[in-house]
């Protein structure tokens, strides 16, 4: 994915983190009064605090920054928040993730995940559950990730009728491409700048919906890139000096 603009080619972190941004705002949404953003992950983050930047009344707790961290019991609180329903939007990942929105957190082979061994599922499965909107994000987009069925599931994305459930996903965004999530199925939503709907499909091992016509995503504004460049590195760097040393320089 390779985007100009003025000053200089757009970063693929800074094209996600815009698009990310853009979600979280979406006005048919759920307003996100509450976001948590879990540990290593910068490109949420910086989602975030562009949002913070262009103005917007969000509180923002991550569960990784090294100082001030409002999570004072770490998890434990973050947990809490979330049962009490003071959490309003959330970002998860998986090392597998399929059309019914299922992440695996765990591996893939026999059980405990014997061919390859993924992070684990961790609180995935409350904070799934529990926060009304979560955005499902993985930077790679292939068919080893985008799975017809993962091979465990660390945190559902439906539940069966009956089941207390307070969310599901939003969407899933990837490398090349935006994904729906109607509670059932995902829709292809927008395509990354160089990718076809024929190329998404190829890689991607789940079936979902495409219609006649997808759009192309959008990529950040000379105004968003300035802020993301400007205050919200200077926001991150503290929490995440390797990325923004390698994405903004030192």
């Amino acid at each position: 994915m390779a985007v100009a603009a003025e000053g200089g080619a757009i970063a693929p972190e800074e094209f996600l983190a815009a698009t990310l941004a853009r979600l979280i705002l979406d006005p048919a949404a759920p307003p996100a009064r509450h976001i948590a953003v879990g540990a290593a992950s910068p490109i949420p983050a910086a989602a975030c605090f562009l949002v913070k930047a262009l103005g917007h009344a969000v509180r923002l707790s991550l569960l990784h920054k090294t100082s001030g961290n409002p999570f004072s019991e770490g998890t434990r609180e973050l947990f809490d928040l979330t049962g009490q329903g003071r959490i309003d939007l959330f970002f998860l990942g998986g090392g597998e993730i399929d059309g019914a929105a299922n992440i695996n957190l765990i591996g893939t082979g026999e059980w405990p995940g014997s061919e390859a061994r993924f992070p684990g599922s961790f609180g995935s499965a409350f904070m799934y559950l529990m926060t009304p909107r979560t955005i499902l994000f993985r930077e790679e987009h292939s068919p080893r990730v985008l799975v017809p069925r993962v091979a465990f599931v660390s945190a559902p994305g439906i539940s069966p009728q009956g089941h207390f459930r307070r969310g599901t996903a939003q969407a899933l965004v990837t490398g090349r491409a935006v994904f729906s999530f109607d509670g059932k199925r995902f829709t292809l939503a927008s395509c990354h700048p160089g990718q076809t709907p024929a190329e998404i499909a190829a890689q991607t091992g789940f079936a979902y919906e495409t219609p006649p016509t997808v759009p192309e995503t959008p990529p950040p504004t000379p105004a968003e890139l300035a802020l993301l460049r400007g205050p919200v590195c200077a926001e991150m760097r503290p929490t995440y000096p390797g990325f923004c040393a390698r994405l903004w320089g030192a």
